[in-house]
């Protein structure tokens, strides 16, 4: 044998060699251990149903708006010889508070003429009444001067008027928005003064659906009273002031009767008693300034004989899992009264002492069989030993 040939089977016999132990290695490898897995029936956590009642609330939200608004326009021409200091935009006064002066020179000269000529035709109906009384002067004598006294008589009204025209002020309590003329300027009647508001109350116009209507006893229109208000449900209103979220209580008043055609809507107004806390005996201790967005919860009615279940219990818009007897899975479609954030209330489809699943299922199937939170057919560490040898048996077989 050639040196060569020997060579080739030596290498060979190297290379064969690992793979022959490698070969007795495998086949003296003892077979996997296997024990039978019972199929393990799906855990649940449930909830038994119950009745109860219900007293729902209504979220919504709005723009606080001042009761009474008034645009101040002069009623008298003239220059503002004074201003009270009151009257700058923030500024609070009381009803009936002088805000402004028009320069009232003209119109007290007025007011005296008007006097003396009211003396002047007093005078001249008197001489006329006595002389017919005396049958020296013919009726329509008398008529003219009864006549010239009435017109005098109606000046000199006119000419207090005016005067007390020369005074701005309003008949409520208020706060100016605007400030719209100053001392000196000359005014005619109709400029603009400024713009103020009453702090008596104020509004917030609600919007309601009707799915929300529903739940609220709202006043009807021929319910208000002599002053345009009725007391309807209480609302609690929410805003951030200064940082922190504050509450003031108010109570719906009214509607505007009509459905807003652009988003099908109906406004409820809501009044708020002393916004800016400004009454001695005022509950609020931060004010609620004009203009501040805030949201409501407005008081709905009350409801009995509900069932209340988690929102994350409803599968789909209307469907619950239920589980029978004899511990199957049911899904059945149940009445639902009204929705939130974290509950539904049911009117029907339902009854007190059944049990639903509020585990996720993936793909429930009717009539399959799942284990619920009170079974006590396997303790917990064998029930969990039997899911991990399952997943290993699987995951083996794959």
């Amino acid at each position: 044998m050639s040196f060569k040939l020997k060579r080739i089977l030596l290498i060979v016999s190297i290379l064969m060699v690992p793979i022959a132990i490698a070969a007795v290695l495998w086949q003296m490898k003892p077979p996997p251990q296997t024990r039978d897995i019972d199929d393990i029936d799906l855990l649940v956590d449930v909830m038994p149903l119950e009745k109860t009642t219900a007293t729902f609330t209504v979220a919504t939200q709005g723009t606080v708006r001042p009761r009474t608004e008034t645009v101040l326009s002069a009623e008298v021409s003239g220059s503002i010889v004074s201003i009270s200091p009151k009257f700058v935009a923030g500024g609070v006064f009381a009803a009936n508070e002088v805000l402004m002066r028009v320069d009232p020179v003209n119109y007290e000269v007025a007011l005296a003429q008007a006097e003396a000529l009211v003396n002047e035709r007093q005078i001249e109906f008197d001489g006329a009444e006595k002389l017919k009384s005396q049958g020296y002067r013919a009726e329509s004598e008398y008529a003219a001067a009864a006549a010239a006294l009435a017109s005098a008589t109606a000046e000199l009204v006119r000419a207090q008027r005016n005067l007390a025209r020369t005074y701005i002020r309003l008949p409520y309590d208020g706060m100016v928005r605007a400030k719209e003329a100053d001392i000196g300027q000359y005014v005619s009647i109709g400029s603009r003064l400024g713009v103020t508001f009453a702090t008596d109350f104020a509004e917030v116009r609600l919007p309601l659906t009707d799915s929300d209507l529903a739940f609220i006893d709202l006043p009807e229109p021929g319910q208000l009273n002599s002053t345009g208000s009725a007391d309807g449900p209480r609302v609690t209103l929410t805003a951030r002031r200064g940082g922190h979220t504050s509450e003031w209580p108010a109570r719906i008043t009214r509607t505007e009767g009509v459905v807003d055609e652009r988003n099908r809507v109906t406004y409820a107004v809501a009044r708020v008693d002393d916004p800016y806390a400004l009454q001695p005996s005022s509950d609020a201790t931060v004010p609620l300034p004009i203009g501040s967005f805030v949201a409501a919860q407005v008081e709905g009615t009350t409801v009995d004989d509900l069932i209340r279940v988690p929102r994350e219990a409803l599968r789909g818009n209307s469907q619950l899992m239920f589980i029978d007897e004899e511990s199957r899975l049911r899904i059945r479609e149940v009445e639902i009264l009204r929705t939130d954030a974290r509950y539904a209330w049911l009117s029907g489809g339902a009854d007190a002492g059944e049990l639903i699943s509020l585990t996720a299922i993936e793909s429930p199937v009717n009539g399959m069989r799942v284990r619920t939170g009170t079974d006590r057919d396997l303790p917990p560490a064998e029930v969990e030993e039997r899911k991990v040898a399952s997943g290993a048996e699987r995951e083996q077989s794959e």
